[in-house]
């Protein structure tokens, strides 16, 4: 029984996402649903918007059209978003944020900070939580992620798995409804990607709502309940992960994943 069969409730609802970058339509009318521990994997060559779907969940981008709800809560329309006053849309976009955390591609860690100080900024002072508190709980998971030992090294002492690995935490101590990852291990040697993601997996077991953006097509085999392909900026074709894999309906499917599986699978 896959993590979705056990969790119905929907946490996100996004319906007819649209992003124009100019004359570049990114998105043209994304829909997608994320239920509770659920683990939905995002591939598609690049440029298709992939980053982009998680930067509009997540309120680092504005969608020009289209809703997004989150647990229930109030919609937010973004089709009305241009007549909003800017207050109303920062409202919009905190909403947003407040329930998710972004792992990013390049860590984004701030360099003059200790690991410990990266972790505890954001529970501390964004979320004004106790310092005492949050320490103690950054320590924790610190540990569960092979680290505790570097609490107090600069990012440029850690090796580029051990600073995805420190990205992941500080995402954690948030305590997130939604965990955002935008190809998390497309910047490290690959000696350090399996160790990367082991963490991810790990959390996908432990129940984590997850949308993960990724070309580690053995990763999306293996931990993902559900498969979306987008390119053009359009979900082009999705499902299980055993389906999409192994007979995809759609000739664009086909087309990408022979180009990318064929070198894979005779390695």
């Amino acid at each position: 029984m896959s993590r979705t069969d056990r969790h119905t409730e929907p946490l996100l609802t996004a319906r007819g996402l649209h992003k124009r970058f100019g004359d570049n339509e990114v998105l043209q009318g994304i829909d997608l649903t994320l239920h509770r521990g659920e683990v939905v994997v995002l591939i598609g060559p690049s440029g298709s918007g992939k980053t982009t779907v998680l930067r509009s969940l997540n309120g680092l981008e504005t969608p020009d059209a289209g809703t997004i709800v989150v647990d229930g809560g109030p919609e937010i329309d973004f089709d009305s978003g241009a007549r909003l006053p800017a207050r109303v849309r920062k409202q919009q976009r905190f909403a947003l944020r407040d329930r998710s955390a972004m792992v990013f591609q390049h860590h984004n860690l701030f360099p003059h900070l200790t690991v410990l100080e990266n972790v505890i900024e954001g529970p501390w002072r964004v979320q004004r939580r106790s310092k005492a508190e949050v320490v103690a709980e950054a320590r924790v998971l610190l540990d569960r992620v092979g680290l505790s030992d570097k609490a107090d090294a600069r990012p440029h002492q850690l090796s580029g798995g051990q600073q995805q690995r420190v990205g992941i935490v500080r995402a954690l101590a948030l305590k997130p409804d939604l965990l955002l990852f935008d190809e998390p291990t497309s910047a490290l040697d690959p000696e350090l990607v399996g160790e990367v993601l082991l963490v991810i997996k790990e959390l996908a077991d432990e129940g984590w709502t997850m949308a993960v953006v990724t070309h580690e097509l053995q990763f999306a085999r293996e931990a993902a309940d559900h498969v979306l392909f987008l390119d053009g900026g359009v979900i082009v074709e999705q499902g299980a992960p055993a389906q999409l894999f192994t007979a995809p309906q759609h000739e664009r499917t086909q087309r990408f994943l022979t180009r990318i599986l064929r070198p894979m699978d005779g390695a």
